[in-house]
């Protein structure tokens, strides 16, 4: 069911009614007889808050099987009127208030609340909380707003062979008659509801120290038992020490939250939650296989990202849900520039280049884009805003103010501000005064252009050239927001000049100027003079957030040598900006695909490698016309990944990210023959593992193409008796290419309230595959008839999960579109819901484009260079 929706009116009243100061919960995860519970918890709460008005009224959340018995005051309530939409209601309260509440609660399966797992290998049984947005009232009866921040002391009983841990250090763990054991944690500093943190089970542990001269902090890894033979410890803590040591050198506050426990848990929603001394991971990230370099560097950026967190979000904390941003960016900002100063991942710019600025200008030029600084009304709307904008726009806007107030000055005020604001709620105004004192910047003007409007402006070279080649004069040109009212912003900006370097033959920077750009347009004197050189890029460095275009010059370079660009970032740079033309139906889809076909063998990075496979295959699925891509496309593709994997490395990352990406991809006969033999160990290329989970992909590739079926699913199941091995065996299930197997995999995600969440993300996920379009056409009726009832029924998470992995982007027609309409046509729809039908409607129009240019007869650019060098 949708949860209570709070807003934000109700939450500042309740504020200004409310001081909270103390919960103490105390919980029993055991039946009685010392096992673990089933499918229910007790739970007691005692929590102790001031009016301000003696005489009024408030209420407390809880949704959970119900409540017991509930004391305000000495004296007893009725609780016959609580519901879990409304909470129980707090009648004629007193200047200083005691509220006991003994309840019954709900073990869940979708990932929120106090989720409960059992582990497949052995049986054992898993716990977790997750409370972000708003879901600590399925642990215990709580006021679940971020500024009614309290001190919480929880005392856990579970069964006798169970470590549970808490945002604290247990002070007491001891057994009783029973056999369980009563674990009393230690009272946590000041922290807002969603930060409250439960993990129990038999997990097995490792542990550490780091010590430095601000303090010494307990470090701790968990992960299920039955993943312990997986778990990389020693490189875990060792990033875990960097980012310490970093943070200490830069915030200026020590870690205020005593020990530092990390645990990775099963079938997460997210990649991690902030827990205050207990942060919670998707367990994807213990790696059972072989992985590129790429997945520790997003694990590594993870793990720094939680971490900063404990400072901006934990220590200091937003006072409503309209500064989710600030929390999420300021992270993401943090734990890159961690990444690139102590870690070994000095590149991390290059990679936020290419994944988070991706992500946000995706989500920004959808029609559904919304500030930074976004208005949020209640909670429902919240929780579809951890989005692109929330989190990457919003860090490149942070890394931009960094370039526009210099980072030591941005790092002073960031002191500051945690000095002035720590245990407290804070808003970004506070932030940015903090930030106008350390850096002597009038900040005003800037935080109404970058956070009030939305869509990107448009940078691009103006120049001239005499016939030695050298400028005559150069402006920097900037194009009004889009979509947006056309907002022209300022910027500080570098601008690079790239040329040959003799000696090595790769193209270098030989020149670069720094300076702000506002208006429409901004002149570089610098630069006259100078050589023109082959490549001009006005946003060299990466420093601001826009939609960066290159001169037809420049534009040839990139089409003919961007392989001979020397540095990694000004090449990301590159074909970032090819994408984005792509997209925008400036640059044709073929013509890109062409371009990565001919070009990723020699990129350096692996994660842009693995990015432009993955834009390939988008562009060939969705941009490009149908006819292009099923006889051109797919075959210019795949024969360029054989040929880079049967000249890459033995052993080798790029080795691996091309079987990875050709597992993905529409198939010849030929290649699913290779795949087939590889499941044999026959012909195996040197150097290639073919391991659990790369079973797992060279079986849903053969699934998709109908060379293997159930009997095949049902045997790799066996082999790989694991619940990963029981998601990846559902995701096959779905690729069957029969509309039997289609028709099982909606009724599993669509109608199956039972399964657990990532169950149904797996049938979600095998529901639609490029070569299987032609099954799918009655759908696009189905899933508009369908989804109000699923977003009436489920959670946030769950319905989210289906409205938005079910969308009909494989039916990339007018028709789509026109259902879209229909549906969009009753107003009455759910906010929430009408913005991601929205925003998949953008997509398909956005596809109806690009494949309309891709299939004009002339050519996309005047410069266009597509003879790339082709394997």
């Amino acid at each position: 069911m949708t949860p209570p929706n709070l807003t934000r009116t109700q939450a500042e009243e309740r504020a200004a009614l409310l001081d909270v100061s103390t919960y103490d919960v105390t919980i029993d995860l055991t039946d009685g007889s010392g096992a673990p519970s089933d499918r229910t918890f007790a739970v007691t709460t005692t929590v102790r808050f001031a009016a301000r008005e003696p005489g009024a009224s408030t209420w407390i959340e809880w949704v959970g099987e119900g409540i017991t018995s509930a004391t305000l005051n000495g004296r007893e309530l009725d609780v016959s009127g609580w519901t879990e939409e409304g909470g129980l209601a707090l009648p004629d309260l007193a200047a200083d208030n005691e509220l006991t509440i003994v309840a019954t609660a709900l073990y869940t399966n979708t990932g929120e609340g106090l989720h409960r797992f059992v582990d497949p290998v052995d049986g054992a049984v898993y716990l977790y909380s997750q409370f972000e947005t708003a879901d600590c009232k399925r642990l215990f009866p709580c006021f679940d707003q971020p500024d009614l921040k309290a001190r919480y002391t929880i005392t856990v009983t579970a069964p006798g062979d169970w470590t549970v841990v808490s945002n604290t250090a247990a002070e007491i763990s001891e057994p009783d008659a029973t056999g369980a054991r009563e674990h009393r944690f230690a009272r946590t500093e000041i922290l807002s509801t969603y930060l409250v943190a439960l993990i129990a089970g038999p997990y097995a542990s490792w542990h550490d120290t780091y010590s430095d001269e601000h303090a010494e902090i307990p470090l701790g890894i968990y992960c299920r038992a039955s993943l312990a033979p997986h778990m990389d410890h020693e490189r875990i803590f060792t990033e875990t020490r960097q980012g310490f040591g970093f943070y200490h050198r830069n915030f200026g506050t020590t870690y205020p939250f005593g020990k530092y426990d990390q645990l990775f848990v099963p079938e997460f929603n997210a990649g991690a939650m902030e827990n205050a001394g207990a942060v919670t991971f998707l367990e994807d990230y213990v790696f059972r296989s072989r992985v590129t370099r790429t997945a520790y560097e997003r694990r590594a950026e993870t793990i720094l990202h939680e971490m900063a967190h404990m400072w901006f979000g934990d220590l200091v904390t937003m006072r409503w849900w309209d500064d989710l941003w600030l929390n999420e960016s300021f992270a993401t900002w943090a734990s890159v520039l961690c990444q690139a100063g102590a870690t070994e991942y000095t590149n991390a710019w290059t990679t936020f280049a290419n994944v988070e600025k991706s992500w946000a200008y995706r989500q920004d030029q959808l029609p559904s884009t919304h500030p930074i600084a976004a208005d949020i009304p209640d909670l429902q709307a919240v929780e579809v805003n951890f989005d692109g904008i929330t989190y990457a726009k919003g860090a490149s806007v942070l890394k931009q103010l960094v370039a526009y107030v210099g980072l030591e000055p941005f790092l002073a005020g960031l002191r500051d501000y945690f000095t002035a604001h720590a245990w407290d709620n804070a808003t970004f105004d506070d932030l940015l005064g903090a930030l106008e004192k350390s850096s002597g910047r009038d900040l005003s003007d800037w935080g109404a252009q970058w956070l009030r409007t939305t869509g990107l402006t448009m940078l691009r070279p103006s120049f001239q050239v005499d016939p030695a080649g050298k400028f005559v004069s150069f402006d920097v040109v900037q194009g009004g927001a889009r979509p947006g009212a056309g907002e022209l912003r300022t910027h500080r900006v570098a601008v690079g000049v790239y040329d040959d370097d003799p000696a090595s033959g790769k193209l270098v920077r030989t020149h670069r100027v720094e300076l702000d750009v506002t208006g429409e347009r901004t002149p570089v004197p610098q630069l006259v003079g100078l050589p023109r050189g082959k490549l001009v890029l006005v946003n060299d460095d990466d420093l601001t957030y826009c939609a960066l275009r290159l001169d037809p010059g420049s534009l040839a370079t990139l089409v003919d040598r961007i392989g001979d660009i020397a540095e990694p970032l000004p090449r990301t740079l590159c074909w970032s900006s090819a994408w984005e033309m792509t997209r925008e139906a400036e640059l044709k889809a073929r013509d890109f695909v062409n371009l990565v076909a001919g070009g990723f063998g020699t990129e350096t990075e692996i994660g842009v490698v693995q990015r432009l496979l993955l834009q390939a295959q988008t562009a060939t699925a969705s941009y490009c016309t149908p006819e292009w891509a099923a006889e051109r496309g797919w075959p210019l593709l795949t024969d360029a990944l054989r040929f880079r994997l049967d000249t890459a490395r033995p052993g080798s990352d790029i080795q691996l990210a091309v079987v990875n990406a050709l597992a993905s991809s529409v198939l010849p006969e030929n290649t699913l023959d290779r795949f087939k033999g590889w499941l044999l160990d026959v012909d195996v290329p040197d150097g290639l593992t073919v391991d659990a989970d790369l079973r797992w992909r060279l079986l849903h590739a053969l699934v998709a193409h109908g060379k293997a079926g159930e009997t095949e699913i049902a045997e790799e199941e066996q082999r790989d008796a694991t619940s990963t091995g029981a998601r990846q065996a559902e995701r096959a299930r779905a690729l069957i290419p029969t509309a039997e197997a289609k028709e099982r995999a909606w009724q599993r995600a669509v109608h199956d309230d039972s399964l657990p969440n990532a169950v149904i993300e797996s049938a979600i996920t095998g529901f639609s595959h490029p070569a299987q379009r032609g099954l799918l056409g009655d759908y696009v009726a189905r899933y508009f008839a369908e989804i109000d009832e699923v977003w009436a029924r489920r959670t946030s998470e769950l319905a989210q999960n289906v409205v938005i992995g079910l969308f009909p982007s494989w039916s990339v027609t007018p028709e789509t579109v026109a259902a879209a309409d229909e549906w969009l046509a009753d107003e009455s729809k759910p906010a929430s819901l009408r913005r991601l039908v929205v925003e998949g409607r953008a997509g398909i129009v956005r596809a109806l484009q690009a494949r309309e240019f891709d299939g004009e007869v002339t050519p996309s650019t005047p410069d266009e260079a597509t003879a790339v060098h082709q394997p």
